[in-house]
């Protein structure tokens, strides 16, 4: 096989794949300490941060304190939150937040509220208002600041319409066979030219984000498909808690509308789910109502749907002042216009989709996962905050905590890449030899058939039967998928299949192996909580040699 073209090696001193806030803002800090290449899959702009309407949750008013927020995380994270790690977050929030600051970013402020004039808002789950934002878009103006500083930084690169393959490794000759082996770069495609390029680096952060689109109905954007949990997967790296996928209760439901996510901090205002009856239907399932954290909501939300038959609920505002409404949400009002919906004065039809993966990369608080060499930040990344269902807005401020643990990380990290000695498989590089890709019809039908999969069988409440039948179905297509990308020529169409059906059937592993009800995770196979928390681990030997995530040491039918 031919060697590669030195012009497809790119070196650096930290490799990020992603740039959403969390890639983002560990660039900045990394780049203090030497080089950093950042490849993102489509425009940098493009990422989960840029949709992220409700906010970042820092205490910062004088009405809230650190116990509160971390207790808040605690409770909604059903018994799986790491305390040390939620703790010593929490506790970062009004530095980080600062950082933020100093980047340029423009929080709503009000005279009369709390904590620095910031116009806080409150979400499900949250005792105490304490959510920053700007407006309804805060994923975007922190976003377009963190942009804007790292492309002006001289030590930062950012390469756009690049996706991640596959993880390569090195090996130190003459060091011991056992220890020396360390992912040291990525396997990268030109998603416009299709040619394969390879970045190396000292350390590799995985930024990717989570894997929406594994599910028919999502809030996410299109790049979602998991790429980093699959490289990961592949390449040997621990996985943890996959079931926990959080389904957002309120995305717009319209035949026009793709995935257009209503901010929980709507309901933080104010507005209230009634039925199709126009009745108030939250306070038969929960005390806190509409402010309940997102699994009860979107699980009460199907429960009202299974048992009426209608298609949506609503989501009810015509009870608050229409000035506060269009002043507080003034990019859902018009969004909402653009598809004829008066929000402020009509019933919003809503839905849940999936939203957030709560479980990841398994990572320690210096975000390394199990191999060397190896990062994760953000969505990507399991990290011990989230547990089994995630707090509303802590996900852009545990992205930008662990964003600033990785960075510290990089400080006493030995220079290998640039070192005489170190050896780097790059045969991946070769020259094209394979036919031509699938029918687009043929792709289309296995991505439409893994998502609908999902969404049939493995959606917000499962079942063991279903799961089983889930299970083979996916197994059938990821085996078609994998002989596919063996033999054809590859292109982004096909390696983001490869990964949506690798992760769909990985949900479904982690799913069928929690024999309990717990955070976002419900079954009626199993409608009650073991008495001790235990994370769902797997591992891609687990998976060939057929053994189950986790053996729990009992069953519970209570």
């Amino acid at each position: 096989m031919p060697s590669p073209s030195q012009t497809d090696i790119f070196i650096s001193r930290c490799l990020v794949v992603g740039s959403g806030i969390a890639g983002l803002q560990f660039a900045l800090l990394a780049a203090e300490q030497g080089t950093v290449n950042v490849v993102t899959k489509k425009e940098s702009r493009e990422s989960n941060t840029n949709y992220a309407q409700g906010g970042i949750a820092a205490a910062v008013s004088p009405m809230d304190d650190f116990s509160h927020h971390i207790q808040d995380t605690l409770t909604a994270g059903d018994g799986l939150c790491n305390r040390d790690v939620v703790s010593k977050m929490v506790a970062a929030g009004p530095r980080l937040i600062e950082r933020l600051l100093s980047y340029g970013v423009q929080f709503s402020k009000d005279e009369e509220s709390e904590g620095d004039g910031f116009a806080l808002g409150r979400e499900g789950g949250h005792s105490r208002r304490r959510v920053l934002h700007c407006k309804d878009l805060t994923g975007r103006e922190i976003e377009e600041r963190l942009l804007k500083a790292c492309l002006a930084h001289p030590n930062i690169s950012v390469d756009e319409n690049h996706m991640g393959l596959d993880l390569l490794t090195g090996r130190q000759i003459g060091m011991n066979q056992k220890n020396a082996e360390r992912v040291v770069g990525c396997v990268v495609l030109n998603r416009q030219t299709h040619r394969r390029r390879a970045f190396l680096a000292d350390a590799v952060v995985l930024a990717t984000g989570g894997c929406g689109k594994v599910y028919s109905y999502t809030s996410n954007p299109d790049i979602a498909t998991g790429d980093g949990l699959a490289m990961a997967f592949r390449a040997g790296a621990e996985l943890r808690n996959l079931e926990f996928v959080q389904f957002h209760p309120t995305c717009l439901y319209h035949p026009k509308a793709k995935s257009f996510l209503i901010s929980e901090a709507v309901r933080g205002e104010g507005a209230v789910l009634i039925n199709g009856h126009q009745e108030q239907f939250m306070e038969r399932y929960h005390p806190l109502k509409d402010l309940a954290p997102r699994d009860v909501v979107a699980r009460s939300i199907d429960r009202e749907l299974k048992t009426s038959g209608d298609p949506c609920v609503f989501l009810d505002l015509r009870h608050l002042q229409r000035n506060k409404v269009e002043d507080r949400f003034p990019h859902l009002v018009k969004q909402c216009a653009k598809f004829g919906l008066d929000m402020a004065g009509q019933p919003v039809p809503v839905v849940p989709a999936a939203h957030y993966m709560c479980g990841g990369v398994a990572v320690d608080l210096a975000a390394r996962t199990s191999l060397p060499g190896l990062y994760a930040i953000g969505e990507a990344a399991c990290t011990g905050v989230h547990g089994a269902n995630r707090l509303a807005s802590n996900s852009l401020l545990e992205a930008v905590f662990f964003a600033d643990q990785a960075s510290a990380a990089m400080e006493n990290l030995e220079p290998l890449i640039s070192s005489d000695g170190f050896q780097v498989d790059l045969s991946a590089l070769g020259a094209e030899t394979h036919a031509a890709g699938p029918q687009i019809m043929v792709l289309e039908h296995d991505w439409d058939s893994v998502r609908r999969i999902m969404w049939d069988y493995v959606g917000i409440v499962r079942d063991r039967d279903r799961l089983d039948i889930a299970l083979r179905r996916l197994r059938q297509i990821r085996d078609t998928v994998e002989e596919l990308f063996c033999i054809s020529v590859i292109n982004p169409d096909i390696v983001e299949l490869r990964n949506i059906s690798l992760l769909a059937e990985l949900i479904v592993l982690c799913a069928r192996d929690r024999h309990e009800s717990r955070g976002l995770h419900f079954t009626p196979d199993f409608p009650g909580k073991l008495s001790e928390a235990v994370d769902t681990v797997i591992r891609r030997h687990q998976v060939l040699a057929g053994e189950t995530a986790h053996e729990p040491e009992q069953d519970c039918h209570d």
